[in-house]
């Protein structure tokens, strides 16, 4: 049986926290080949690098898309999301993905979802249905939440709310 490439896409020290154990086991899979994509704020001076603790920790990076965030003005923000589908549509191009894993609702995470949906590569979606009132986040949430395949949610309620936007239940996990 071939290899699936699964490619977790990483933004922060507080995703990856989460995604370090599925990683783990991705890796050690004998049917999966884990790839590792890094953005935000593993990236960034300014938060430390944390790239460099996922290299620690024995996995390798196969992509670097740096989104140049230069501020958190919503023009910046803006830009930097639309670099983040330009370099990961470049990204999934190069390592040819079956399937990308994405968590949460940060805007560099919603960059790498349009660039997996525009390039054909199916999604897996950790944490779709949570609430985040009257945050952005929120949108971000559901907008990739359609655009996945696969839901990994975190409670009943947030499957119920993954149904109510219509998707299908038995792939809802």
């Amino acid at each position: 049986m071939a290899e699936r490439k699964v490619c977790v896409v990483t933004g922060s020290r507080a995703d990856y926290g989460l995604l370090y154990w599925v990683m783990r086991d991705i890796r050690d899979h004998p049917a999966l080949d884990l790839q590792v994509a890094v953005t935000g704020m593993h990236l960034s001076p300014r938060h430390g690098e944390t790239w460099r603790a996922i290299e620690k920790d024995g996995f390798r990076i196969d992509a670097r898309v740096d989104t140049q965030l230069e501020d958190d003005s919503t023009v910046s923000v803006t830009k930097s999301v639309g670099r983040g589908v330009i370099g990961f549509a470049d990204a999934f191009a190069r390592l040819g993905p079956d399937i990308v894993l994405i968590l949460g609702d940060r805007f560099e995470i919603l960059a790498a979802a349009q660039a997996a949906l525009l390039g054909n590569r199916a999604i897996a979606h950790v944490a779709g249905g949570d609430v985040t009132e009257g945050a952005v986040d929120e949108s971000m949430r559901h907008a990739m939440t359609k655009m996945a395949h696969v839901h990994f949610v975190t409670n009943e309620a947030a499957a119920a709310r993954v149904r109510q936007l219509g998707e299908d239940p038995s792939r809802a996990f």
